[in-house]
Parts: structure tokens; sequence; C-alpha cells
């Protein structure tokens, strides 16, 4: 099956529908009907975890972080800004949004609507004021006065006067609002295990932060040089805590947030999804040769991709793409095989991305042309065939000698008993022909015909020709076809 799911940063939601103080108890069910009926199997709630006081501070007064802020809310307010939801104090619901006992009741709520419930796991570290700095202070990264005198980006000195590191990104300054956790430790992997264990209790599954950070070559050369007390290398967290996961609740889903060439890898961890940013860069990049290139991967490794044109990290991608670029990138990342990722507020065609420290969003109106591109192919990709047919990436070849206009067509052949479905796009900035490579099948028999379901154009062809020549196409820059393969 290819899922789709619909990520929701519920204090933003709920600031504009009910207020800032409002529980997870006021998401109105007519919200979750309609995610139910529009075909999307699940609700990733981003950020309910209860946020690091030291956290909520920072965010209030880095003068970095307020141009930022005010640039996505001019109107901002102290009372908006509500710290990030990956500067963590603890996994239990925050009582601003109900506690645990409203998140229970949303999943019943949920259920009831064919929903599951995906919430957050952050692997690679903490807030400041997390009770494991008074308990368990090697569970951290601990640095000196030189290490904070050197790097003051990356490290941090406590009010105790103990030091550790922020937790980061290896390329990149340490994150101010957090502490890094310290994967050489064993008993960390333990804790850390015990944690995901207890969250798989309140949800069906978990986006994992940053993934990669904790594979072990990654986390020896980040922090390697201070792990002095340390035997030798990290080992492996994912498969050990992922199977301990599993053994509990069999169903329990996992998505990692991975970059760097490590899909694979975390799959083969068990995972059950992992980011397919590769494809999102190639898309926005608009390079139709690169993006045919990518989805030339093995299907049992592009089933378990997870496929986005945006999500919280990044800029909405109405303010990145014109319409027919949109639609053009919309077909080819979400007919693809995976899972299908949509962040609230894509579908109406917002383009301010909001900072995740903000418990308040601005208002937008609604884009009434990308938001026709949805309504035109959001049912696609979540009918029944494209959820559970067949799917193959199709062959293109030169309309004429000299003519390289086909190396930027790509091309779906989507099959299931009630509904054959063939995806075209000329993903490029210029007109281009082709011929489509049409597999021979067995319904590959007598007059066919062709109904775009986005233009309602109706193309008949003859299956001989389709077998041996392939289908003509001549298309404007950026045309995007779904047709309905019908016999006439």
């Amino acid at each position: 099956m290819n899922p789709s799911l619909y990520q929701l940063n519920p204090r933003t939601y709920l600031a504009q529908v009910a207020g800032r103080d409002a529980s997870l108890d006021q998401i109105p069910d007519d919200f979750l009907k309609k995610v139910a009926d529009a075909g999307f199997d699940w609700i990733w709630l981003l950020g309910v975890w209860t946020i690091s006081a030291e956290g909520i501070r920072i965010a209030r007064s880095l003068p970095s972080l307020q141009a930022e802020f005010v640039r996505a809310l001019p109107d901002l307010s102290p009372f908006d800004v509500c710290g990030s939801p990956f500067s963590i104090l603890d996994y239990s619901v925050d009582p601003a949004l109900g506690g645990n006992a409203a998140i229970e009741r949303l999943r019943h709520r949920l259920d009831s609507h064919g929903l599951k419930l995906m919430l957050d796991f952050i692997p690679n570290h903490v807030g400041l004021d997390h009770s494991w700095t008074k308990t368990s202070s090697d569970f951290f990264i601990q640095g000196t006065p030189s290490n904070l005198e050197r790097e003051p980006d990356n490290w941090v000195r406590l009010k105790d006067g103990a030091i550790f590191a922020h937790g980061r990104d290896p390329n990149y300054p340490g994150w101010s609002d957090t502490l890094q956790l310290n994967y050489f430790n064993p008993d960390l992997h333990n804790a850390m295990t015990a944690e995901l264990i207890k969250v798989s209790q309140i949800c069906d599954g978990v986006r994992c932060d940053m993934a990669m950070l904790l594979e072990p070559e990654i986390f020896a050369s980040t922090w390697k040089e201070h792990a002095a007390n340390s035997p030798g290398e990290p080992s492996y967290f994912w498969p050990s805590a992922i199977s301990a996961v599993k053994e509990r609740n069999p169903g329990f889903k996992l998505l990692a947030e991975t970059y760097w060439d490590y899909e694979y890898k975390l799959q083969k961890h068990g995972f059950d999804f992992t980011y397919d940013k590769r494809l999102y860069d190639r898309v926005m990049l608009r390079r139709g040769p690169d993006v045919r290139a990518h989805l030339e991967a093995p299907l049992s490794f592009q089933s378990r991709m997870a496929r986005f044109l945006e999500n919280h990290d990044e800029a909405r991608v109405a303010s990145m793409l014109s319409v027919a670029e949109h639609r053009a990138a919309a077909a080819v990342t979400y007919l693809a095989p995976g899972m299908r990722f949509f962040f609230d507020g894509q579908l109406s065609g917002r383009r301010t991305r909001t900072p995740v420290q903000l418990g308040r969003a601005p208002r937008e109106k609604i884009d009434q042309s990308v938001a026709a591109i949805y309504h035109e192919i959001l049912p696609v990709v979540n009918s029944l065939p494209v959820k559970h047919g067949t799917w193959n990436l199709l062959d293109t070849k030169a309309a004429w000698p000299d003519n390289h206009t086909h190396s930027n067509f790509i091309a779906f052949l989507i099959e299931h008993p009630i509904k054959t479905l063939l995806m075209v796009v000329n993903y490029a900035s210029y007109r281009g022909q082709c011929f489509i490579r049409v597999p021979d099948r067995a319904w590959l028999d007598g007059s066919l015909e062709l109904r775009d379901i986005l233009s309602h154009e109706r193309l008949v062809r003859d299956s001989n020709d389709l077998r041996e020549r392939g289908l003509f196409l001549d298309c404007a820059e950026w045309q995007t076809h779904i047709f309905s393969v019908e016999h006439s």
C-alpha cells in the first residue's frame, strides 16, 4: 500500500480555529472527517510534547530568531513564541494541549474516521532543562571551559556549572535550545529505547527527527574527540530499538527523516519509510532527466520512500513554483510509489513558511489556482488503483533523430484490476516530443481510448500501433497528463 500522510501543527492550527489556549479536544471532528474523506491514512501531529522552558526562553530572546519570526508574522507578540517542539522536556503531551488524556481521546476520534496517529521522536537531543541533566549527566556529551571558549555556538554552561554540547548536525552550528545525547553510552541506548516504547503506546507511528545522526560512523566522526571515557565506537541504536518496539506492537510504523544517502541503510535497520529529500531536490531544480534517473531505483526501495513537496523545514511550494510547474511536480511526486506526504496549508497554496517556534501562523487567502491542482490530483493520488496498483516507470524514445527532448519526459503506468492509469509529464521549461514505450499487456488489445483526467482530452489509439511505435505526444512546457486507459 502507498499511504498518504497529512502533517498538522496543532498549535498553529488551533490558534486559528479555537484560540491560543485551545487543547487537542478542540480540533473539530469536521476537520478530521475532511482529512479522512480526502483519502488520507495518517495525521502527523507536529510537536505535541512538553517543550523545554529554557527552549521557550531562548526562542523569545535570540535576536536572529526574532527577525525570522517577524518576517513570517509581522504582528508578532511574545505570546506567539511557544518554543521549538524539538527542544523537549519530556515525552508527555504538553498540558497546554490537554496532556496525555487529550491525545488518547483524539486517537479514538481519529480511529473512528479510519485515521492513524503519528507523533514525533527526537533521538539526537533534548531540551536544556531535561531531568537527565541532574540525574544522568553521562547521558550527554560533556565539555570543558576551553570547548566553550573556542566554540560558544556549540557548547553551553548550565546553571550548575556543567558544560554540555548542543545537539547538532555536523555541518552546522549547534541548536542553541538543545543538549546532545551521548550515544557512546550503552545506558543511553537503553533509556532512549524505553522512551521510544513509551511513545509507541500512545500513537500508531513516529516520525524520527534526523534519524541518520545516530549512525555510528556519523556520530563518531562528529563527537569522537569528546569520547575520552567512552569504550570504542558507538554501536547501532536503531535495529535493536525498532525490534524492541515492534516486538510489543508489530503494526507500529516508523518514518525516518534522513539525508546523505542513508535511506536504504535505515530501511534495512527496520524503518518502514524514509524521507526522499533527493527526489524533492531534483523536482525543485526542475531537472527532468535527473528526476527520471532517481525513479529508476528498485521498486522495493522506492515503495518505502516518503515523497513530499513541502514540510515544516522547507519553503512553501506555492512560493517556489509556477502553477504549471506545481502541477507537474505534484503529479511526479505523488504518483510515484511510497508514502505521499502533504503539509497543512499546501493544498490551499499558502506561501509563508512559519518557523516551528511560533504557535500562531499568518492568515492567508486560498490560492484558487493551487487549490485547483490538488482538487484534480489528490483524488487520483488517494484512489484505490494508485494506492494499491502496480507501478512501472516507462521508457521514452526520440520522436525523430536529433530530437533530445524525450529525455525530459517522465511517464508512469499504474495498473489495477479496476483501472489502468498512464501519467506523463514534459518536465521541462520548453516544448518536447516523444514516443512513450507501452509494455505489452493482455489489455493492450483493439482500440484504446485515453481519457485525460486533468484536461478531459480524449485520444483514441490502435493497440498495435502503441505496441510497435509507442504513444506519440507533443507537449508544451510542464504539460501534465493523467490518462485513464479504457477500451473504446
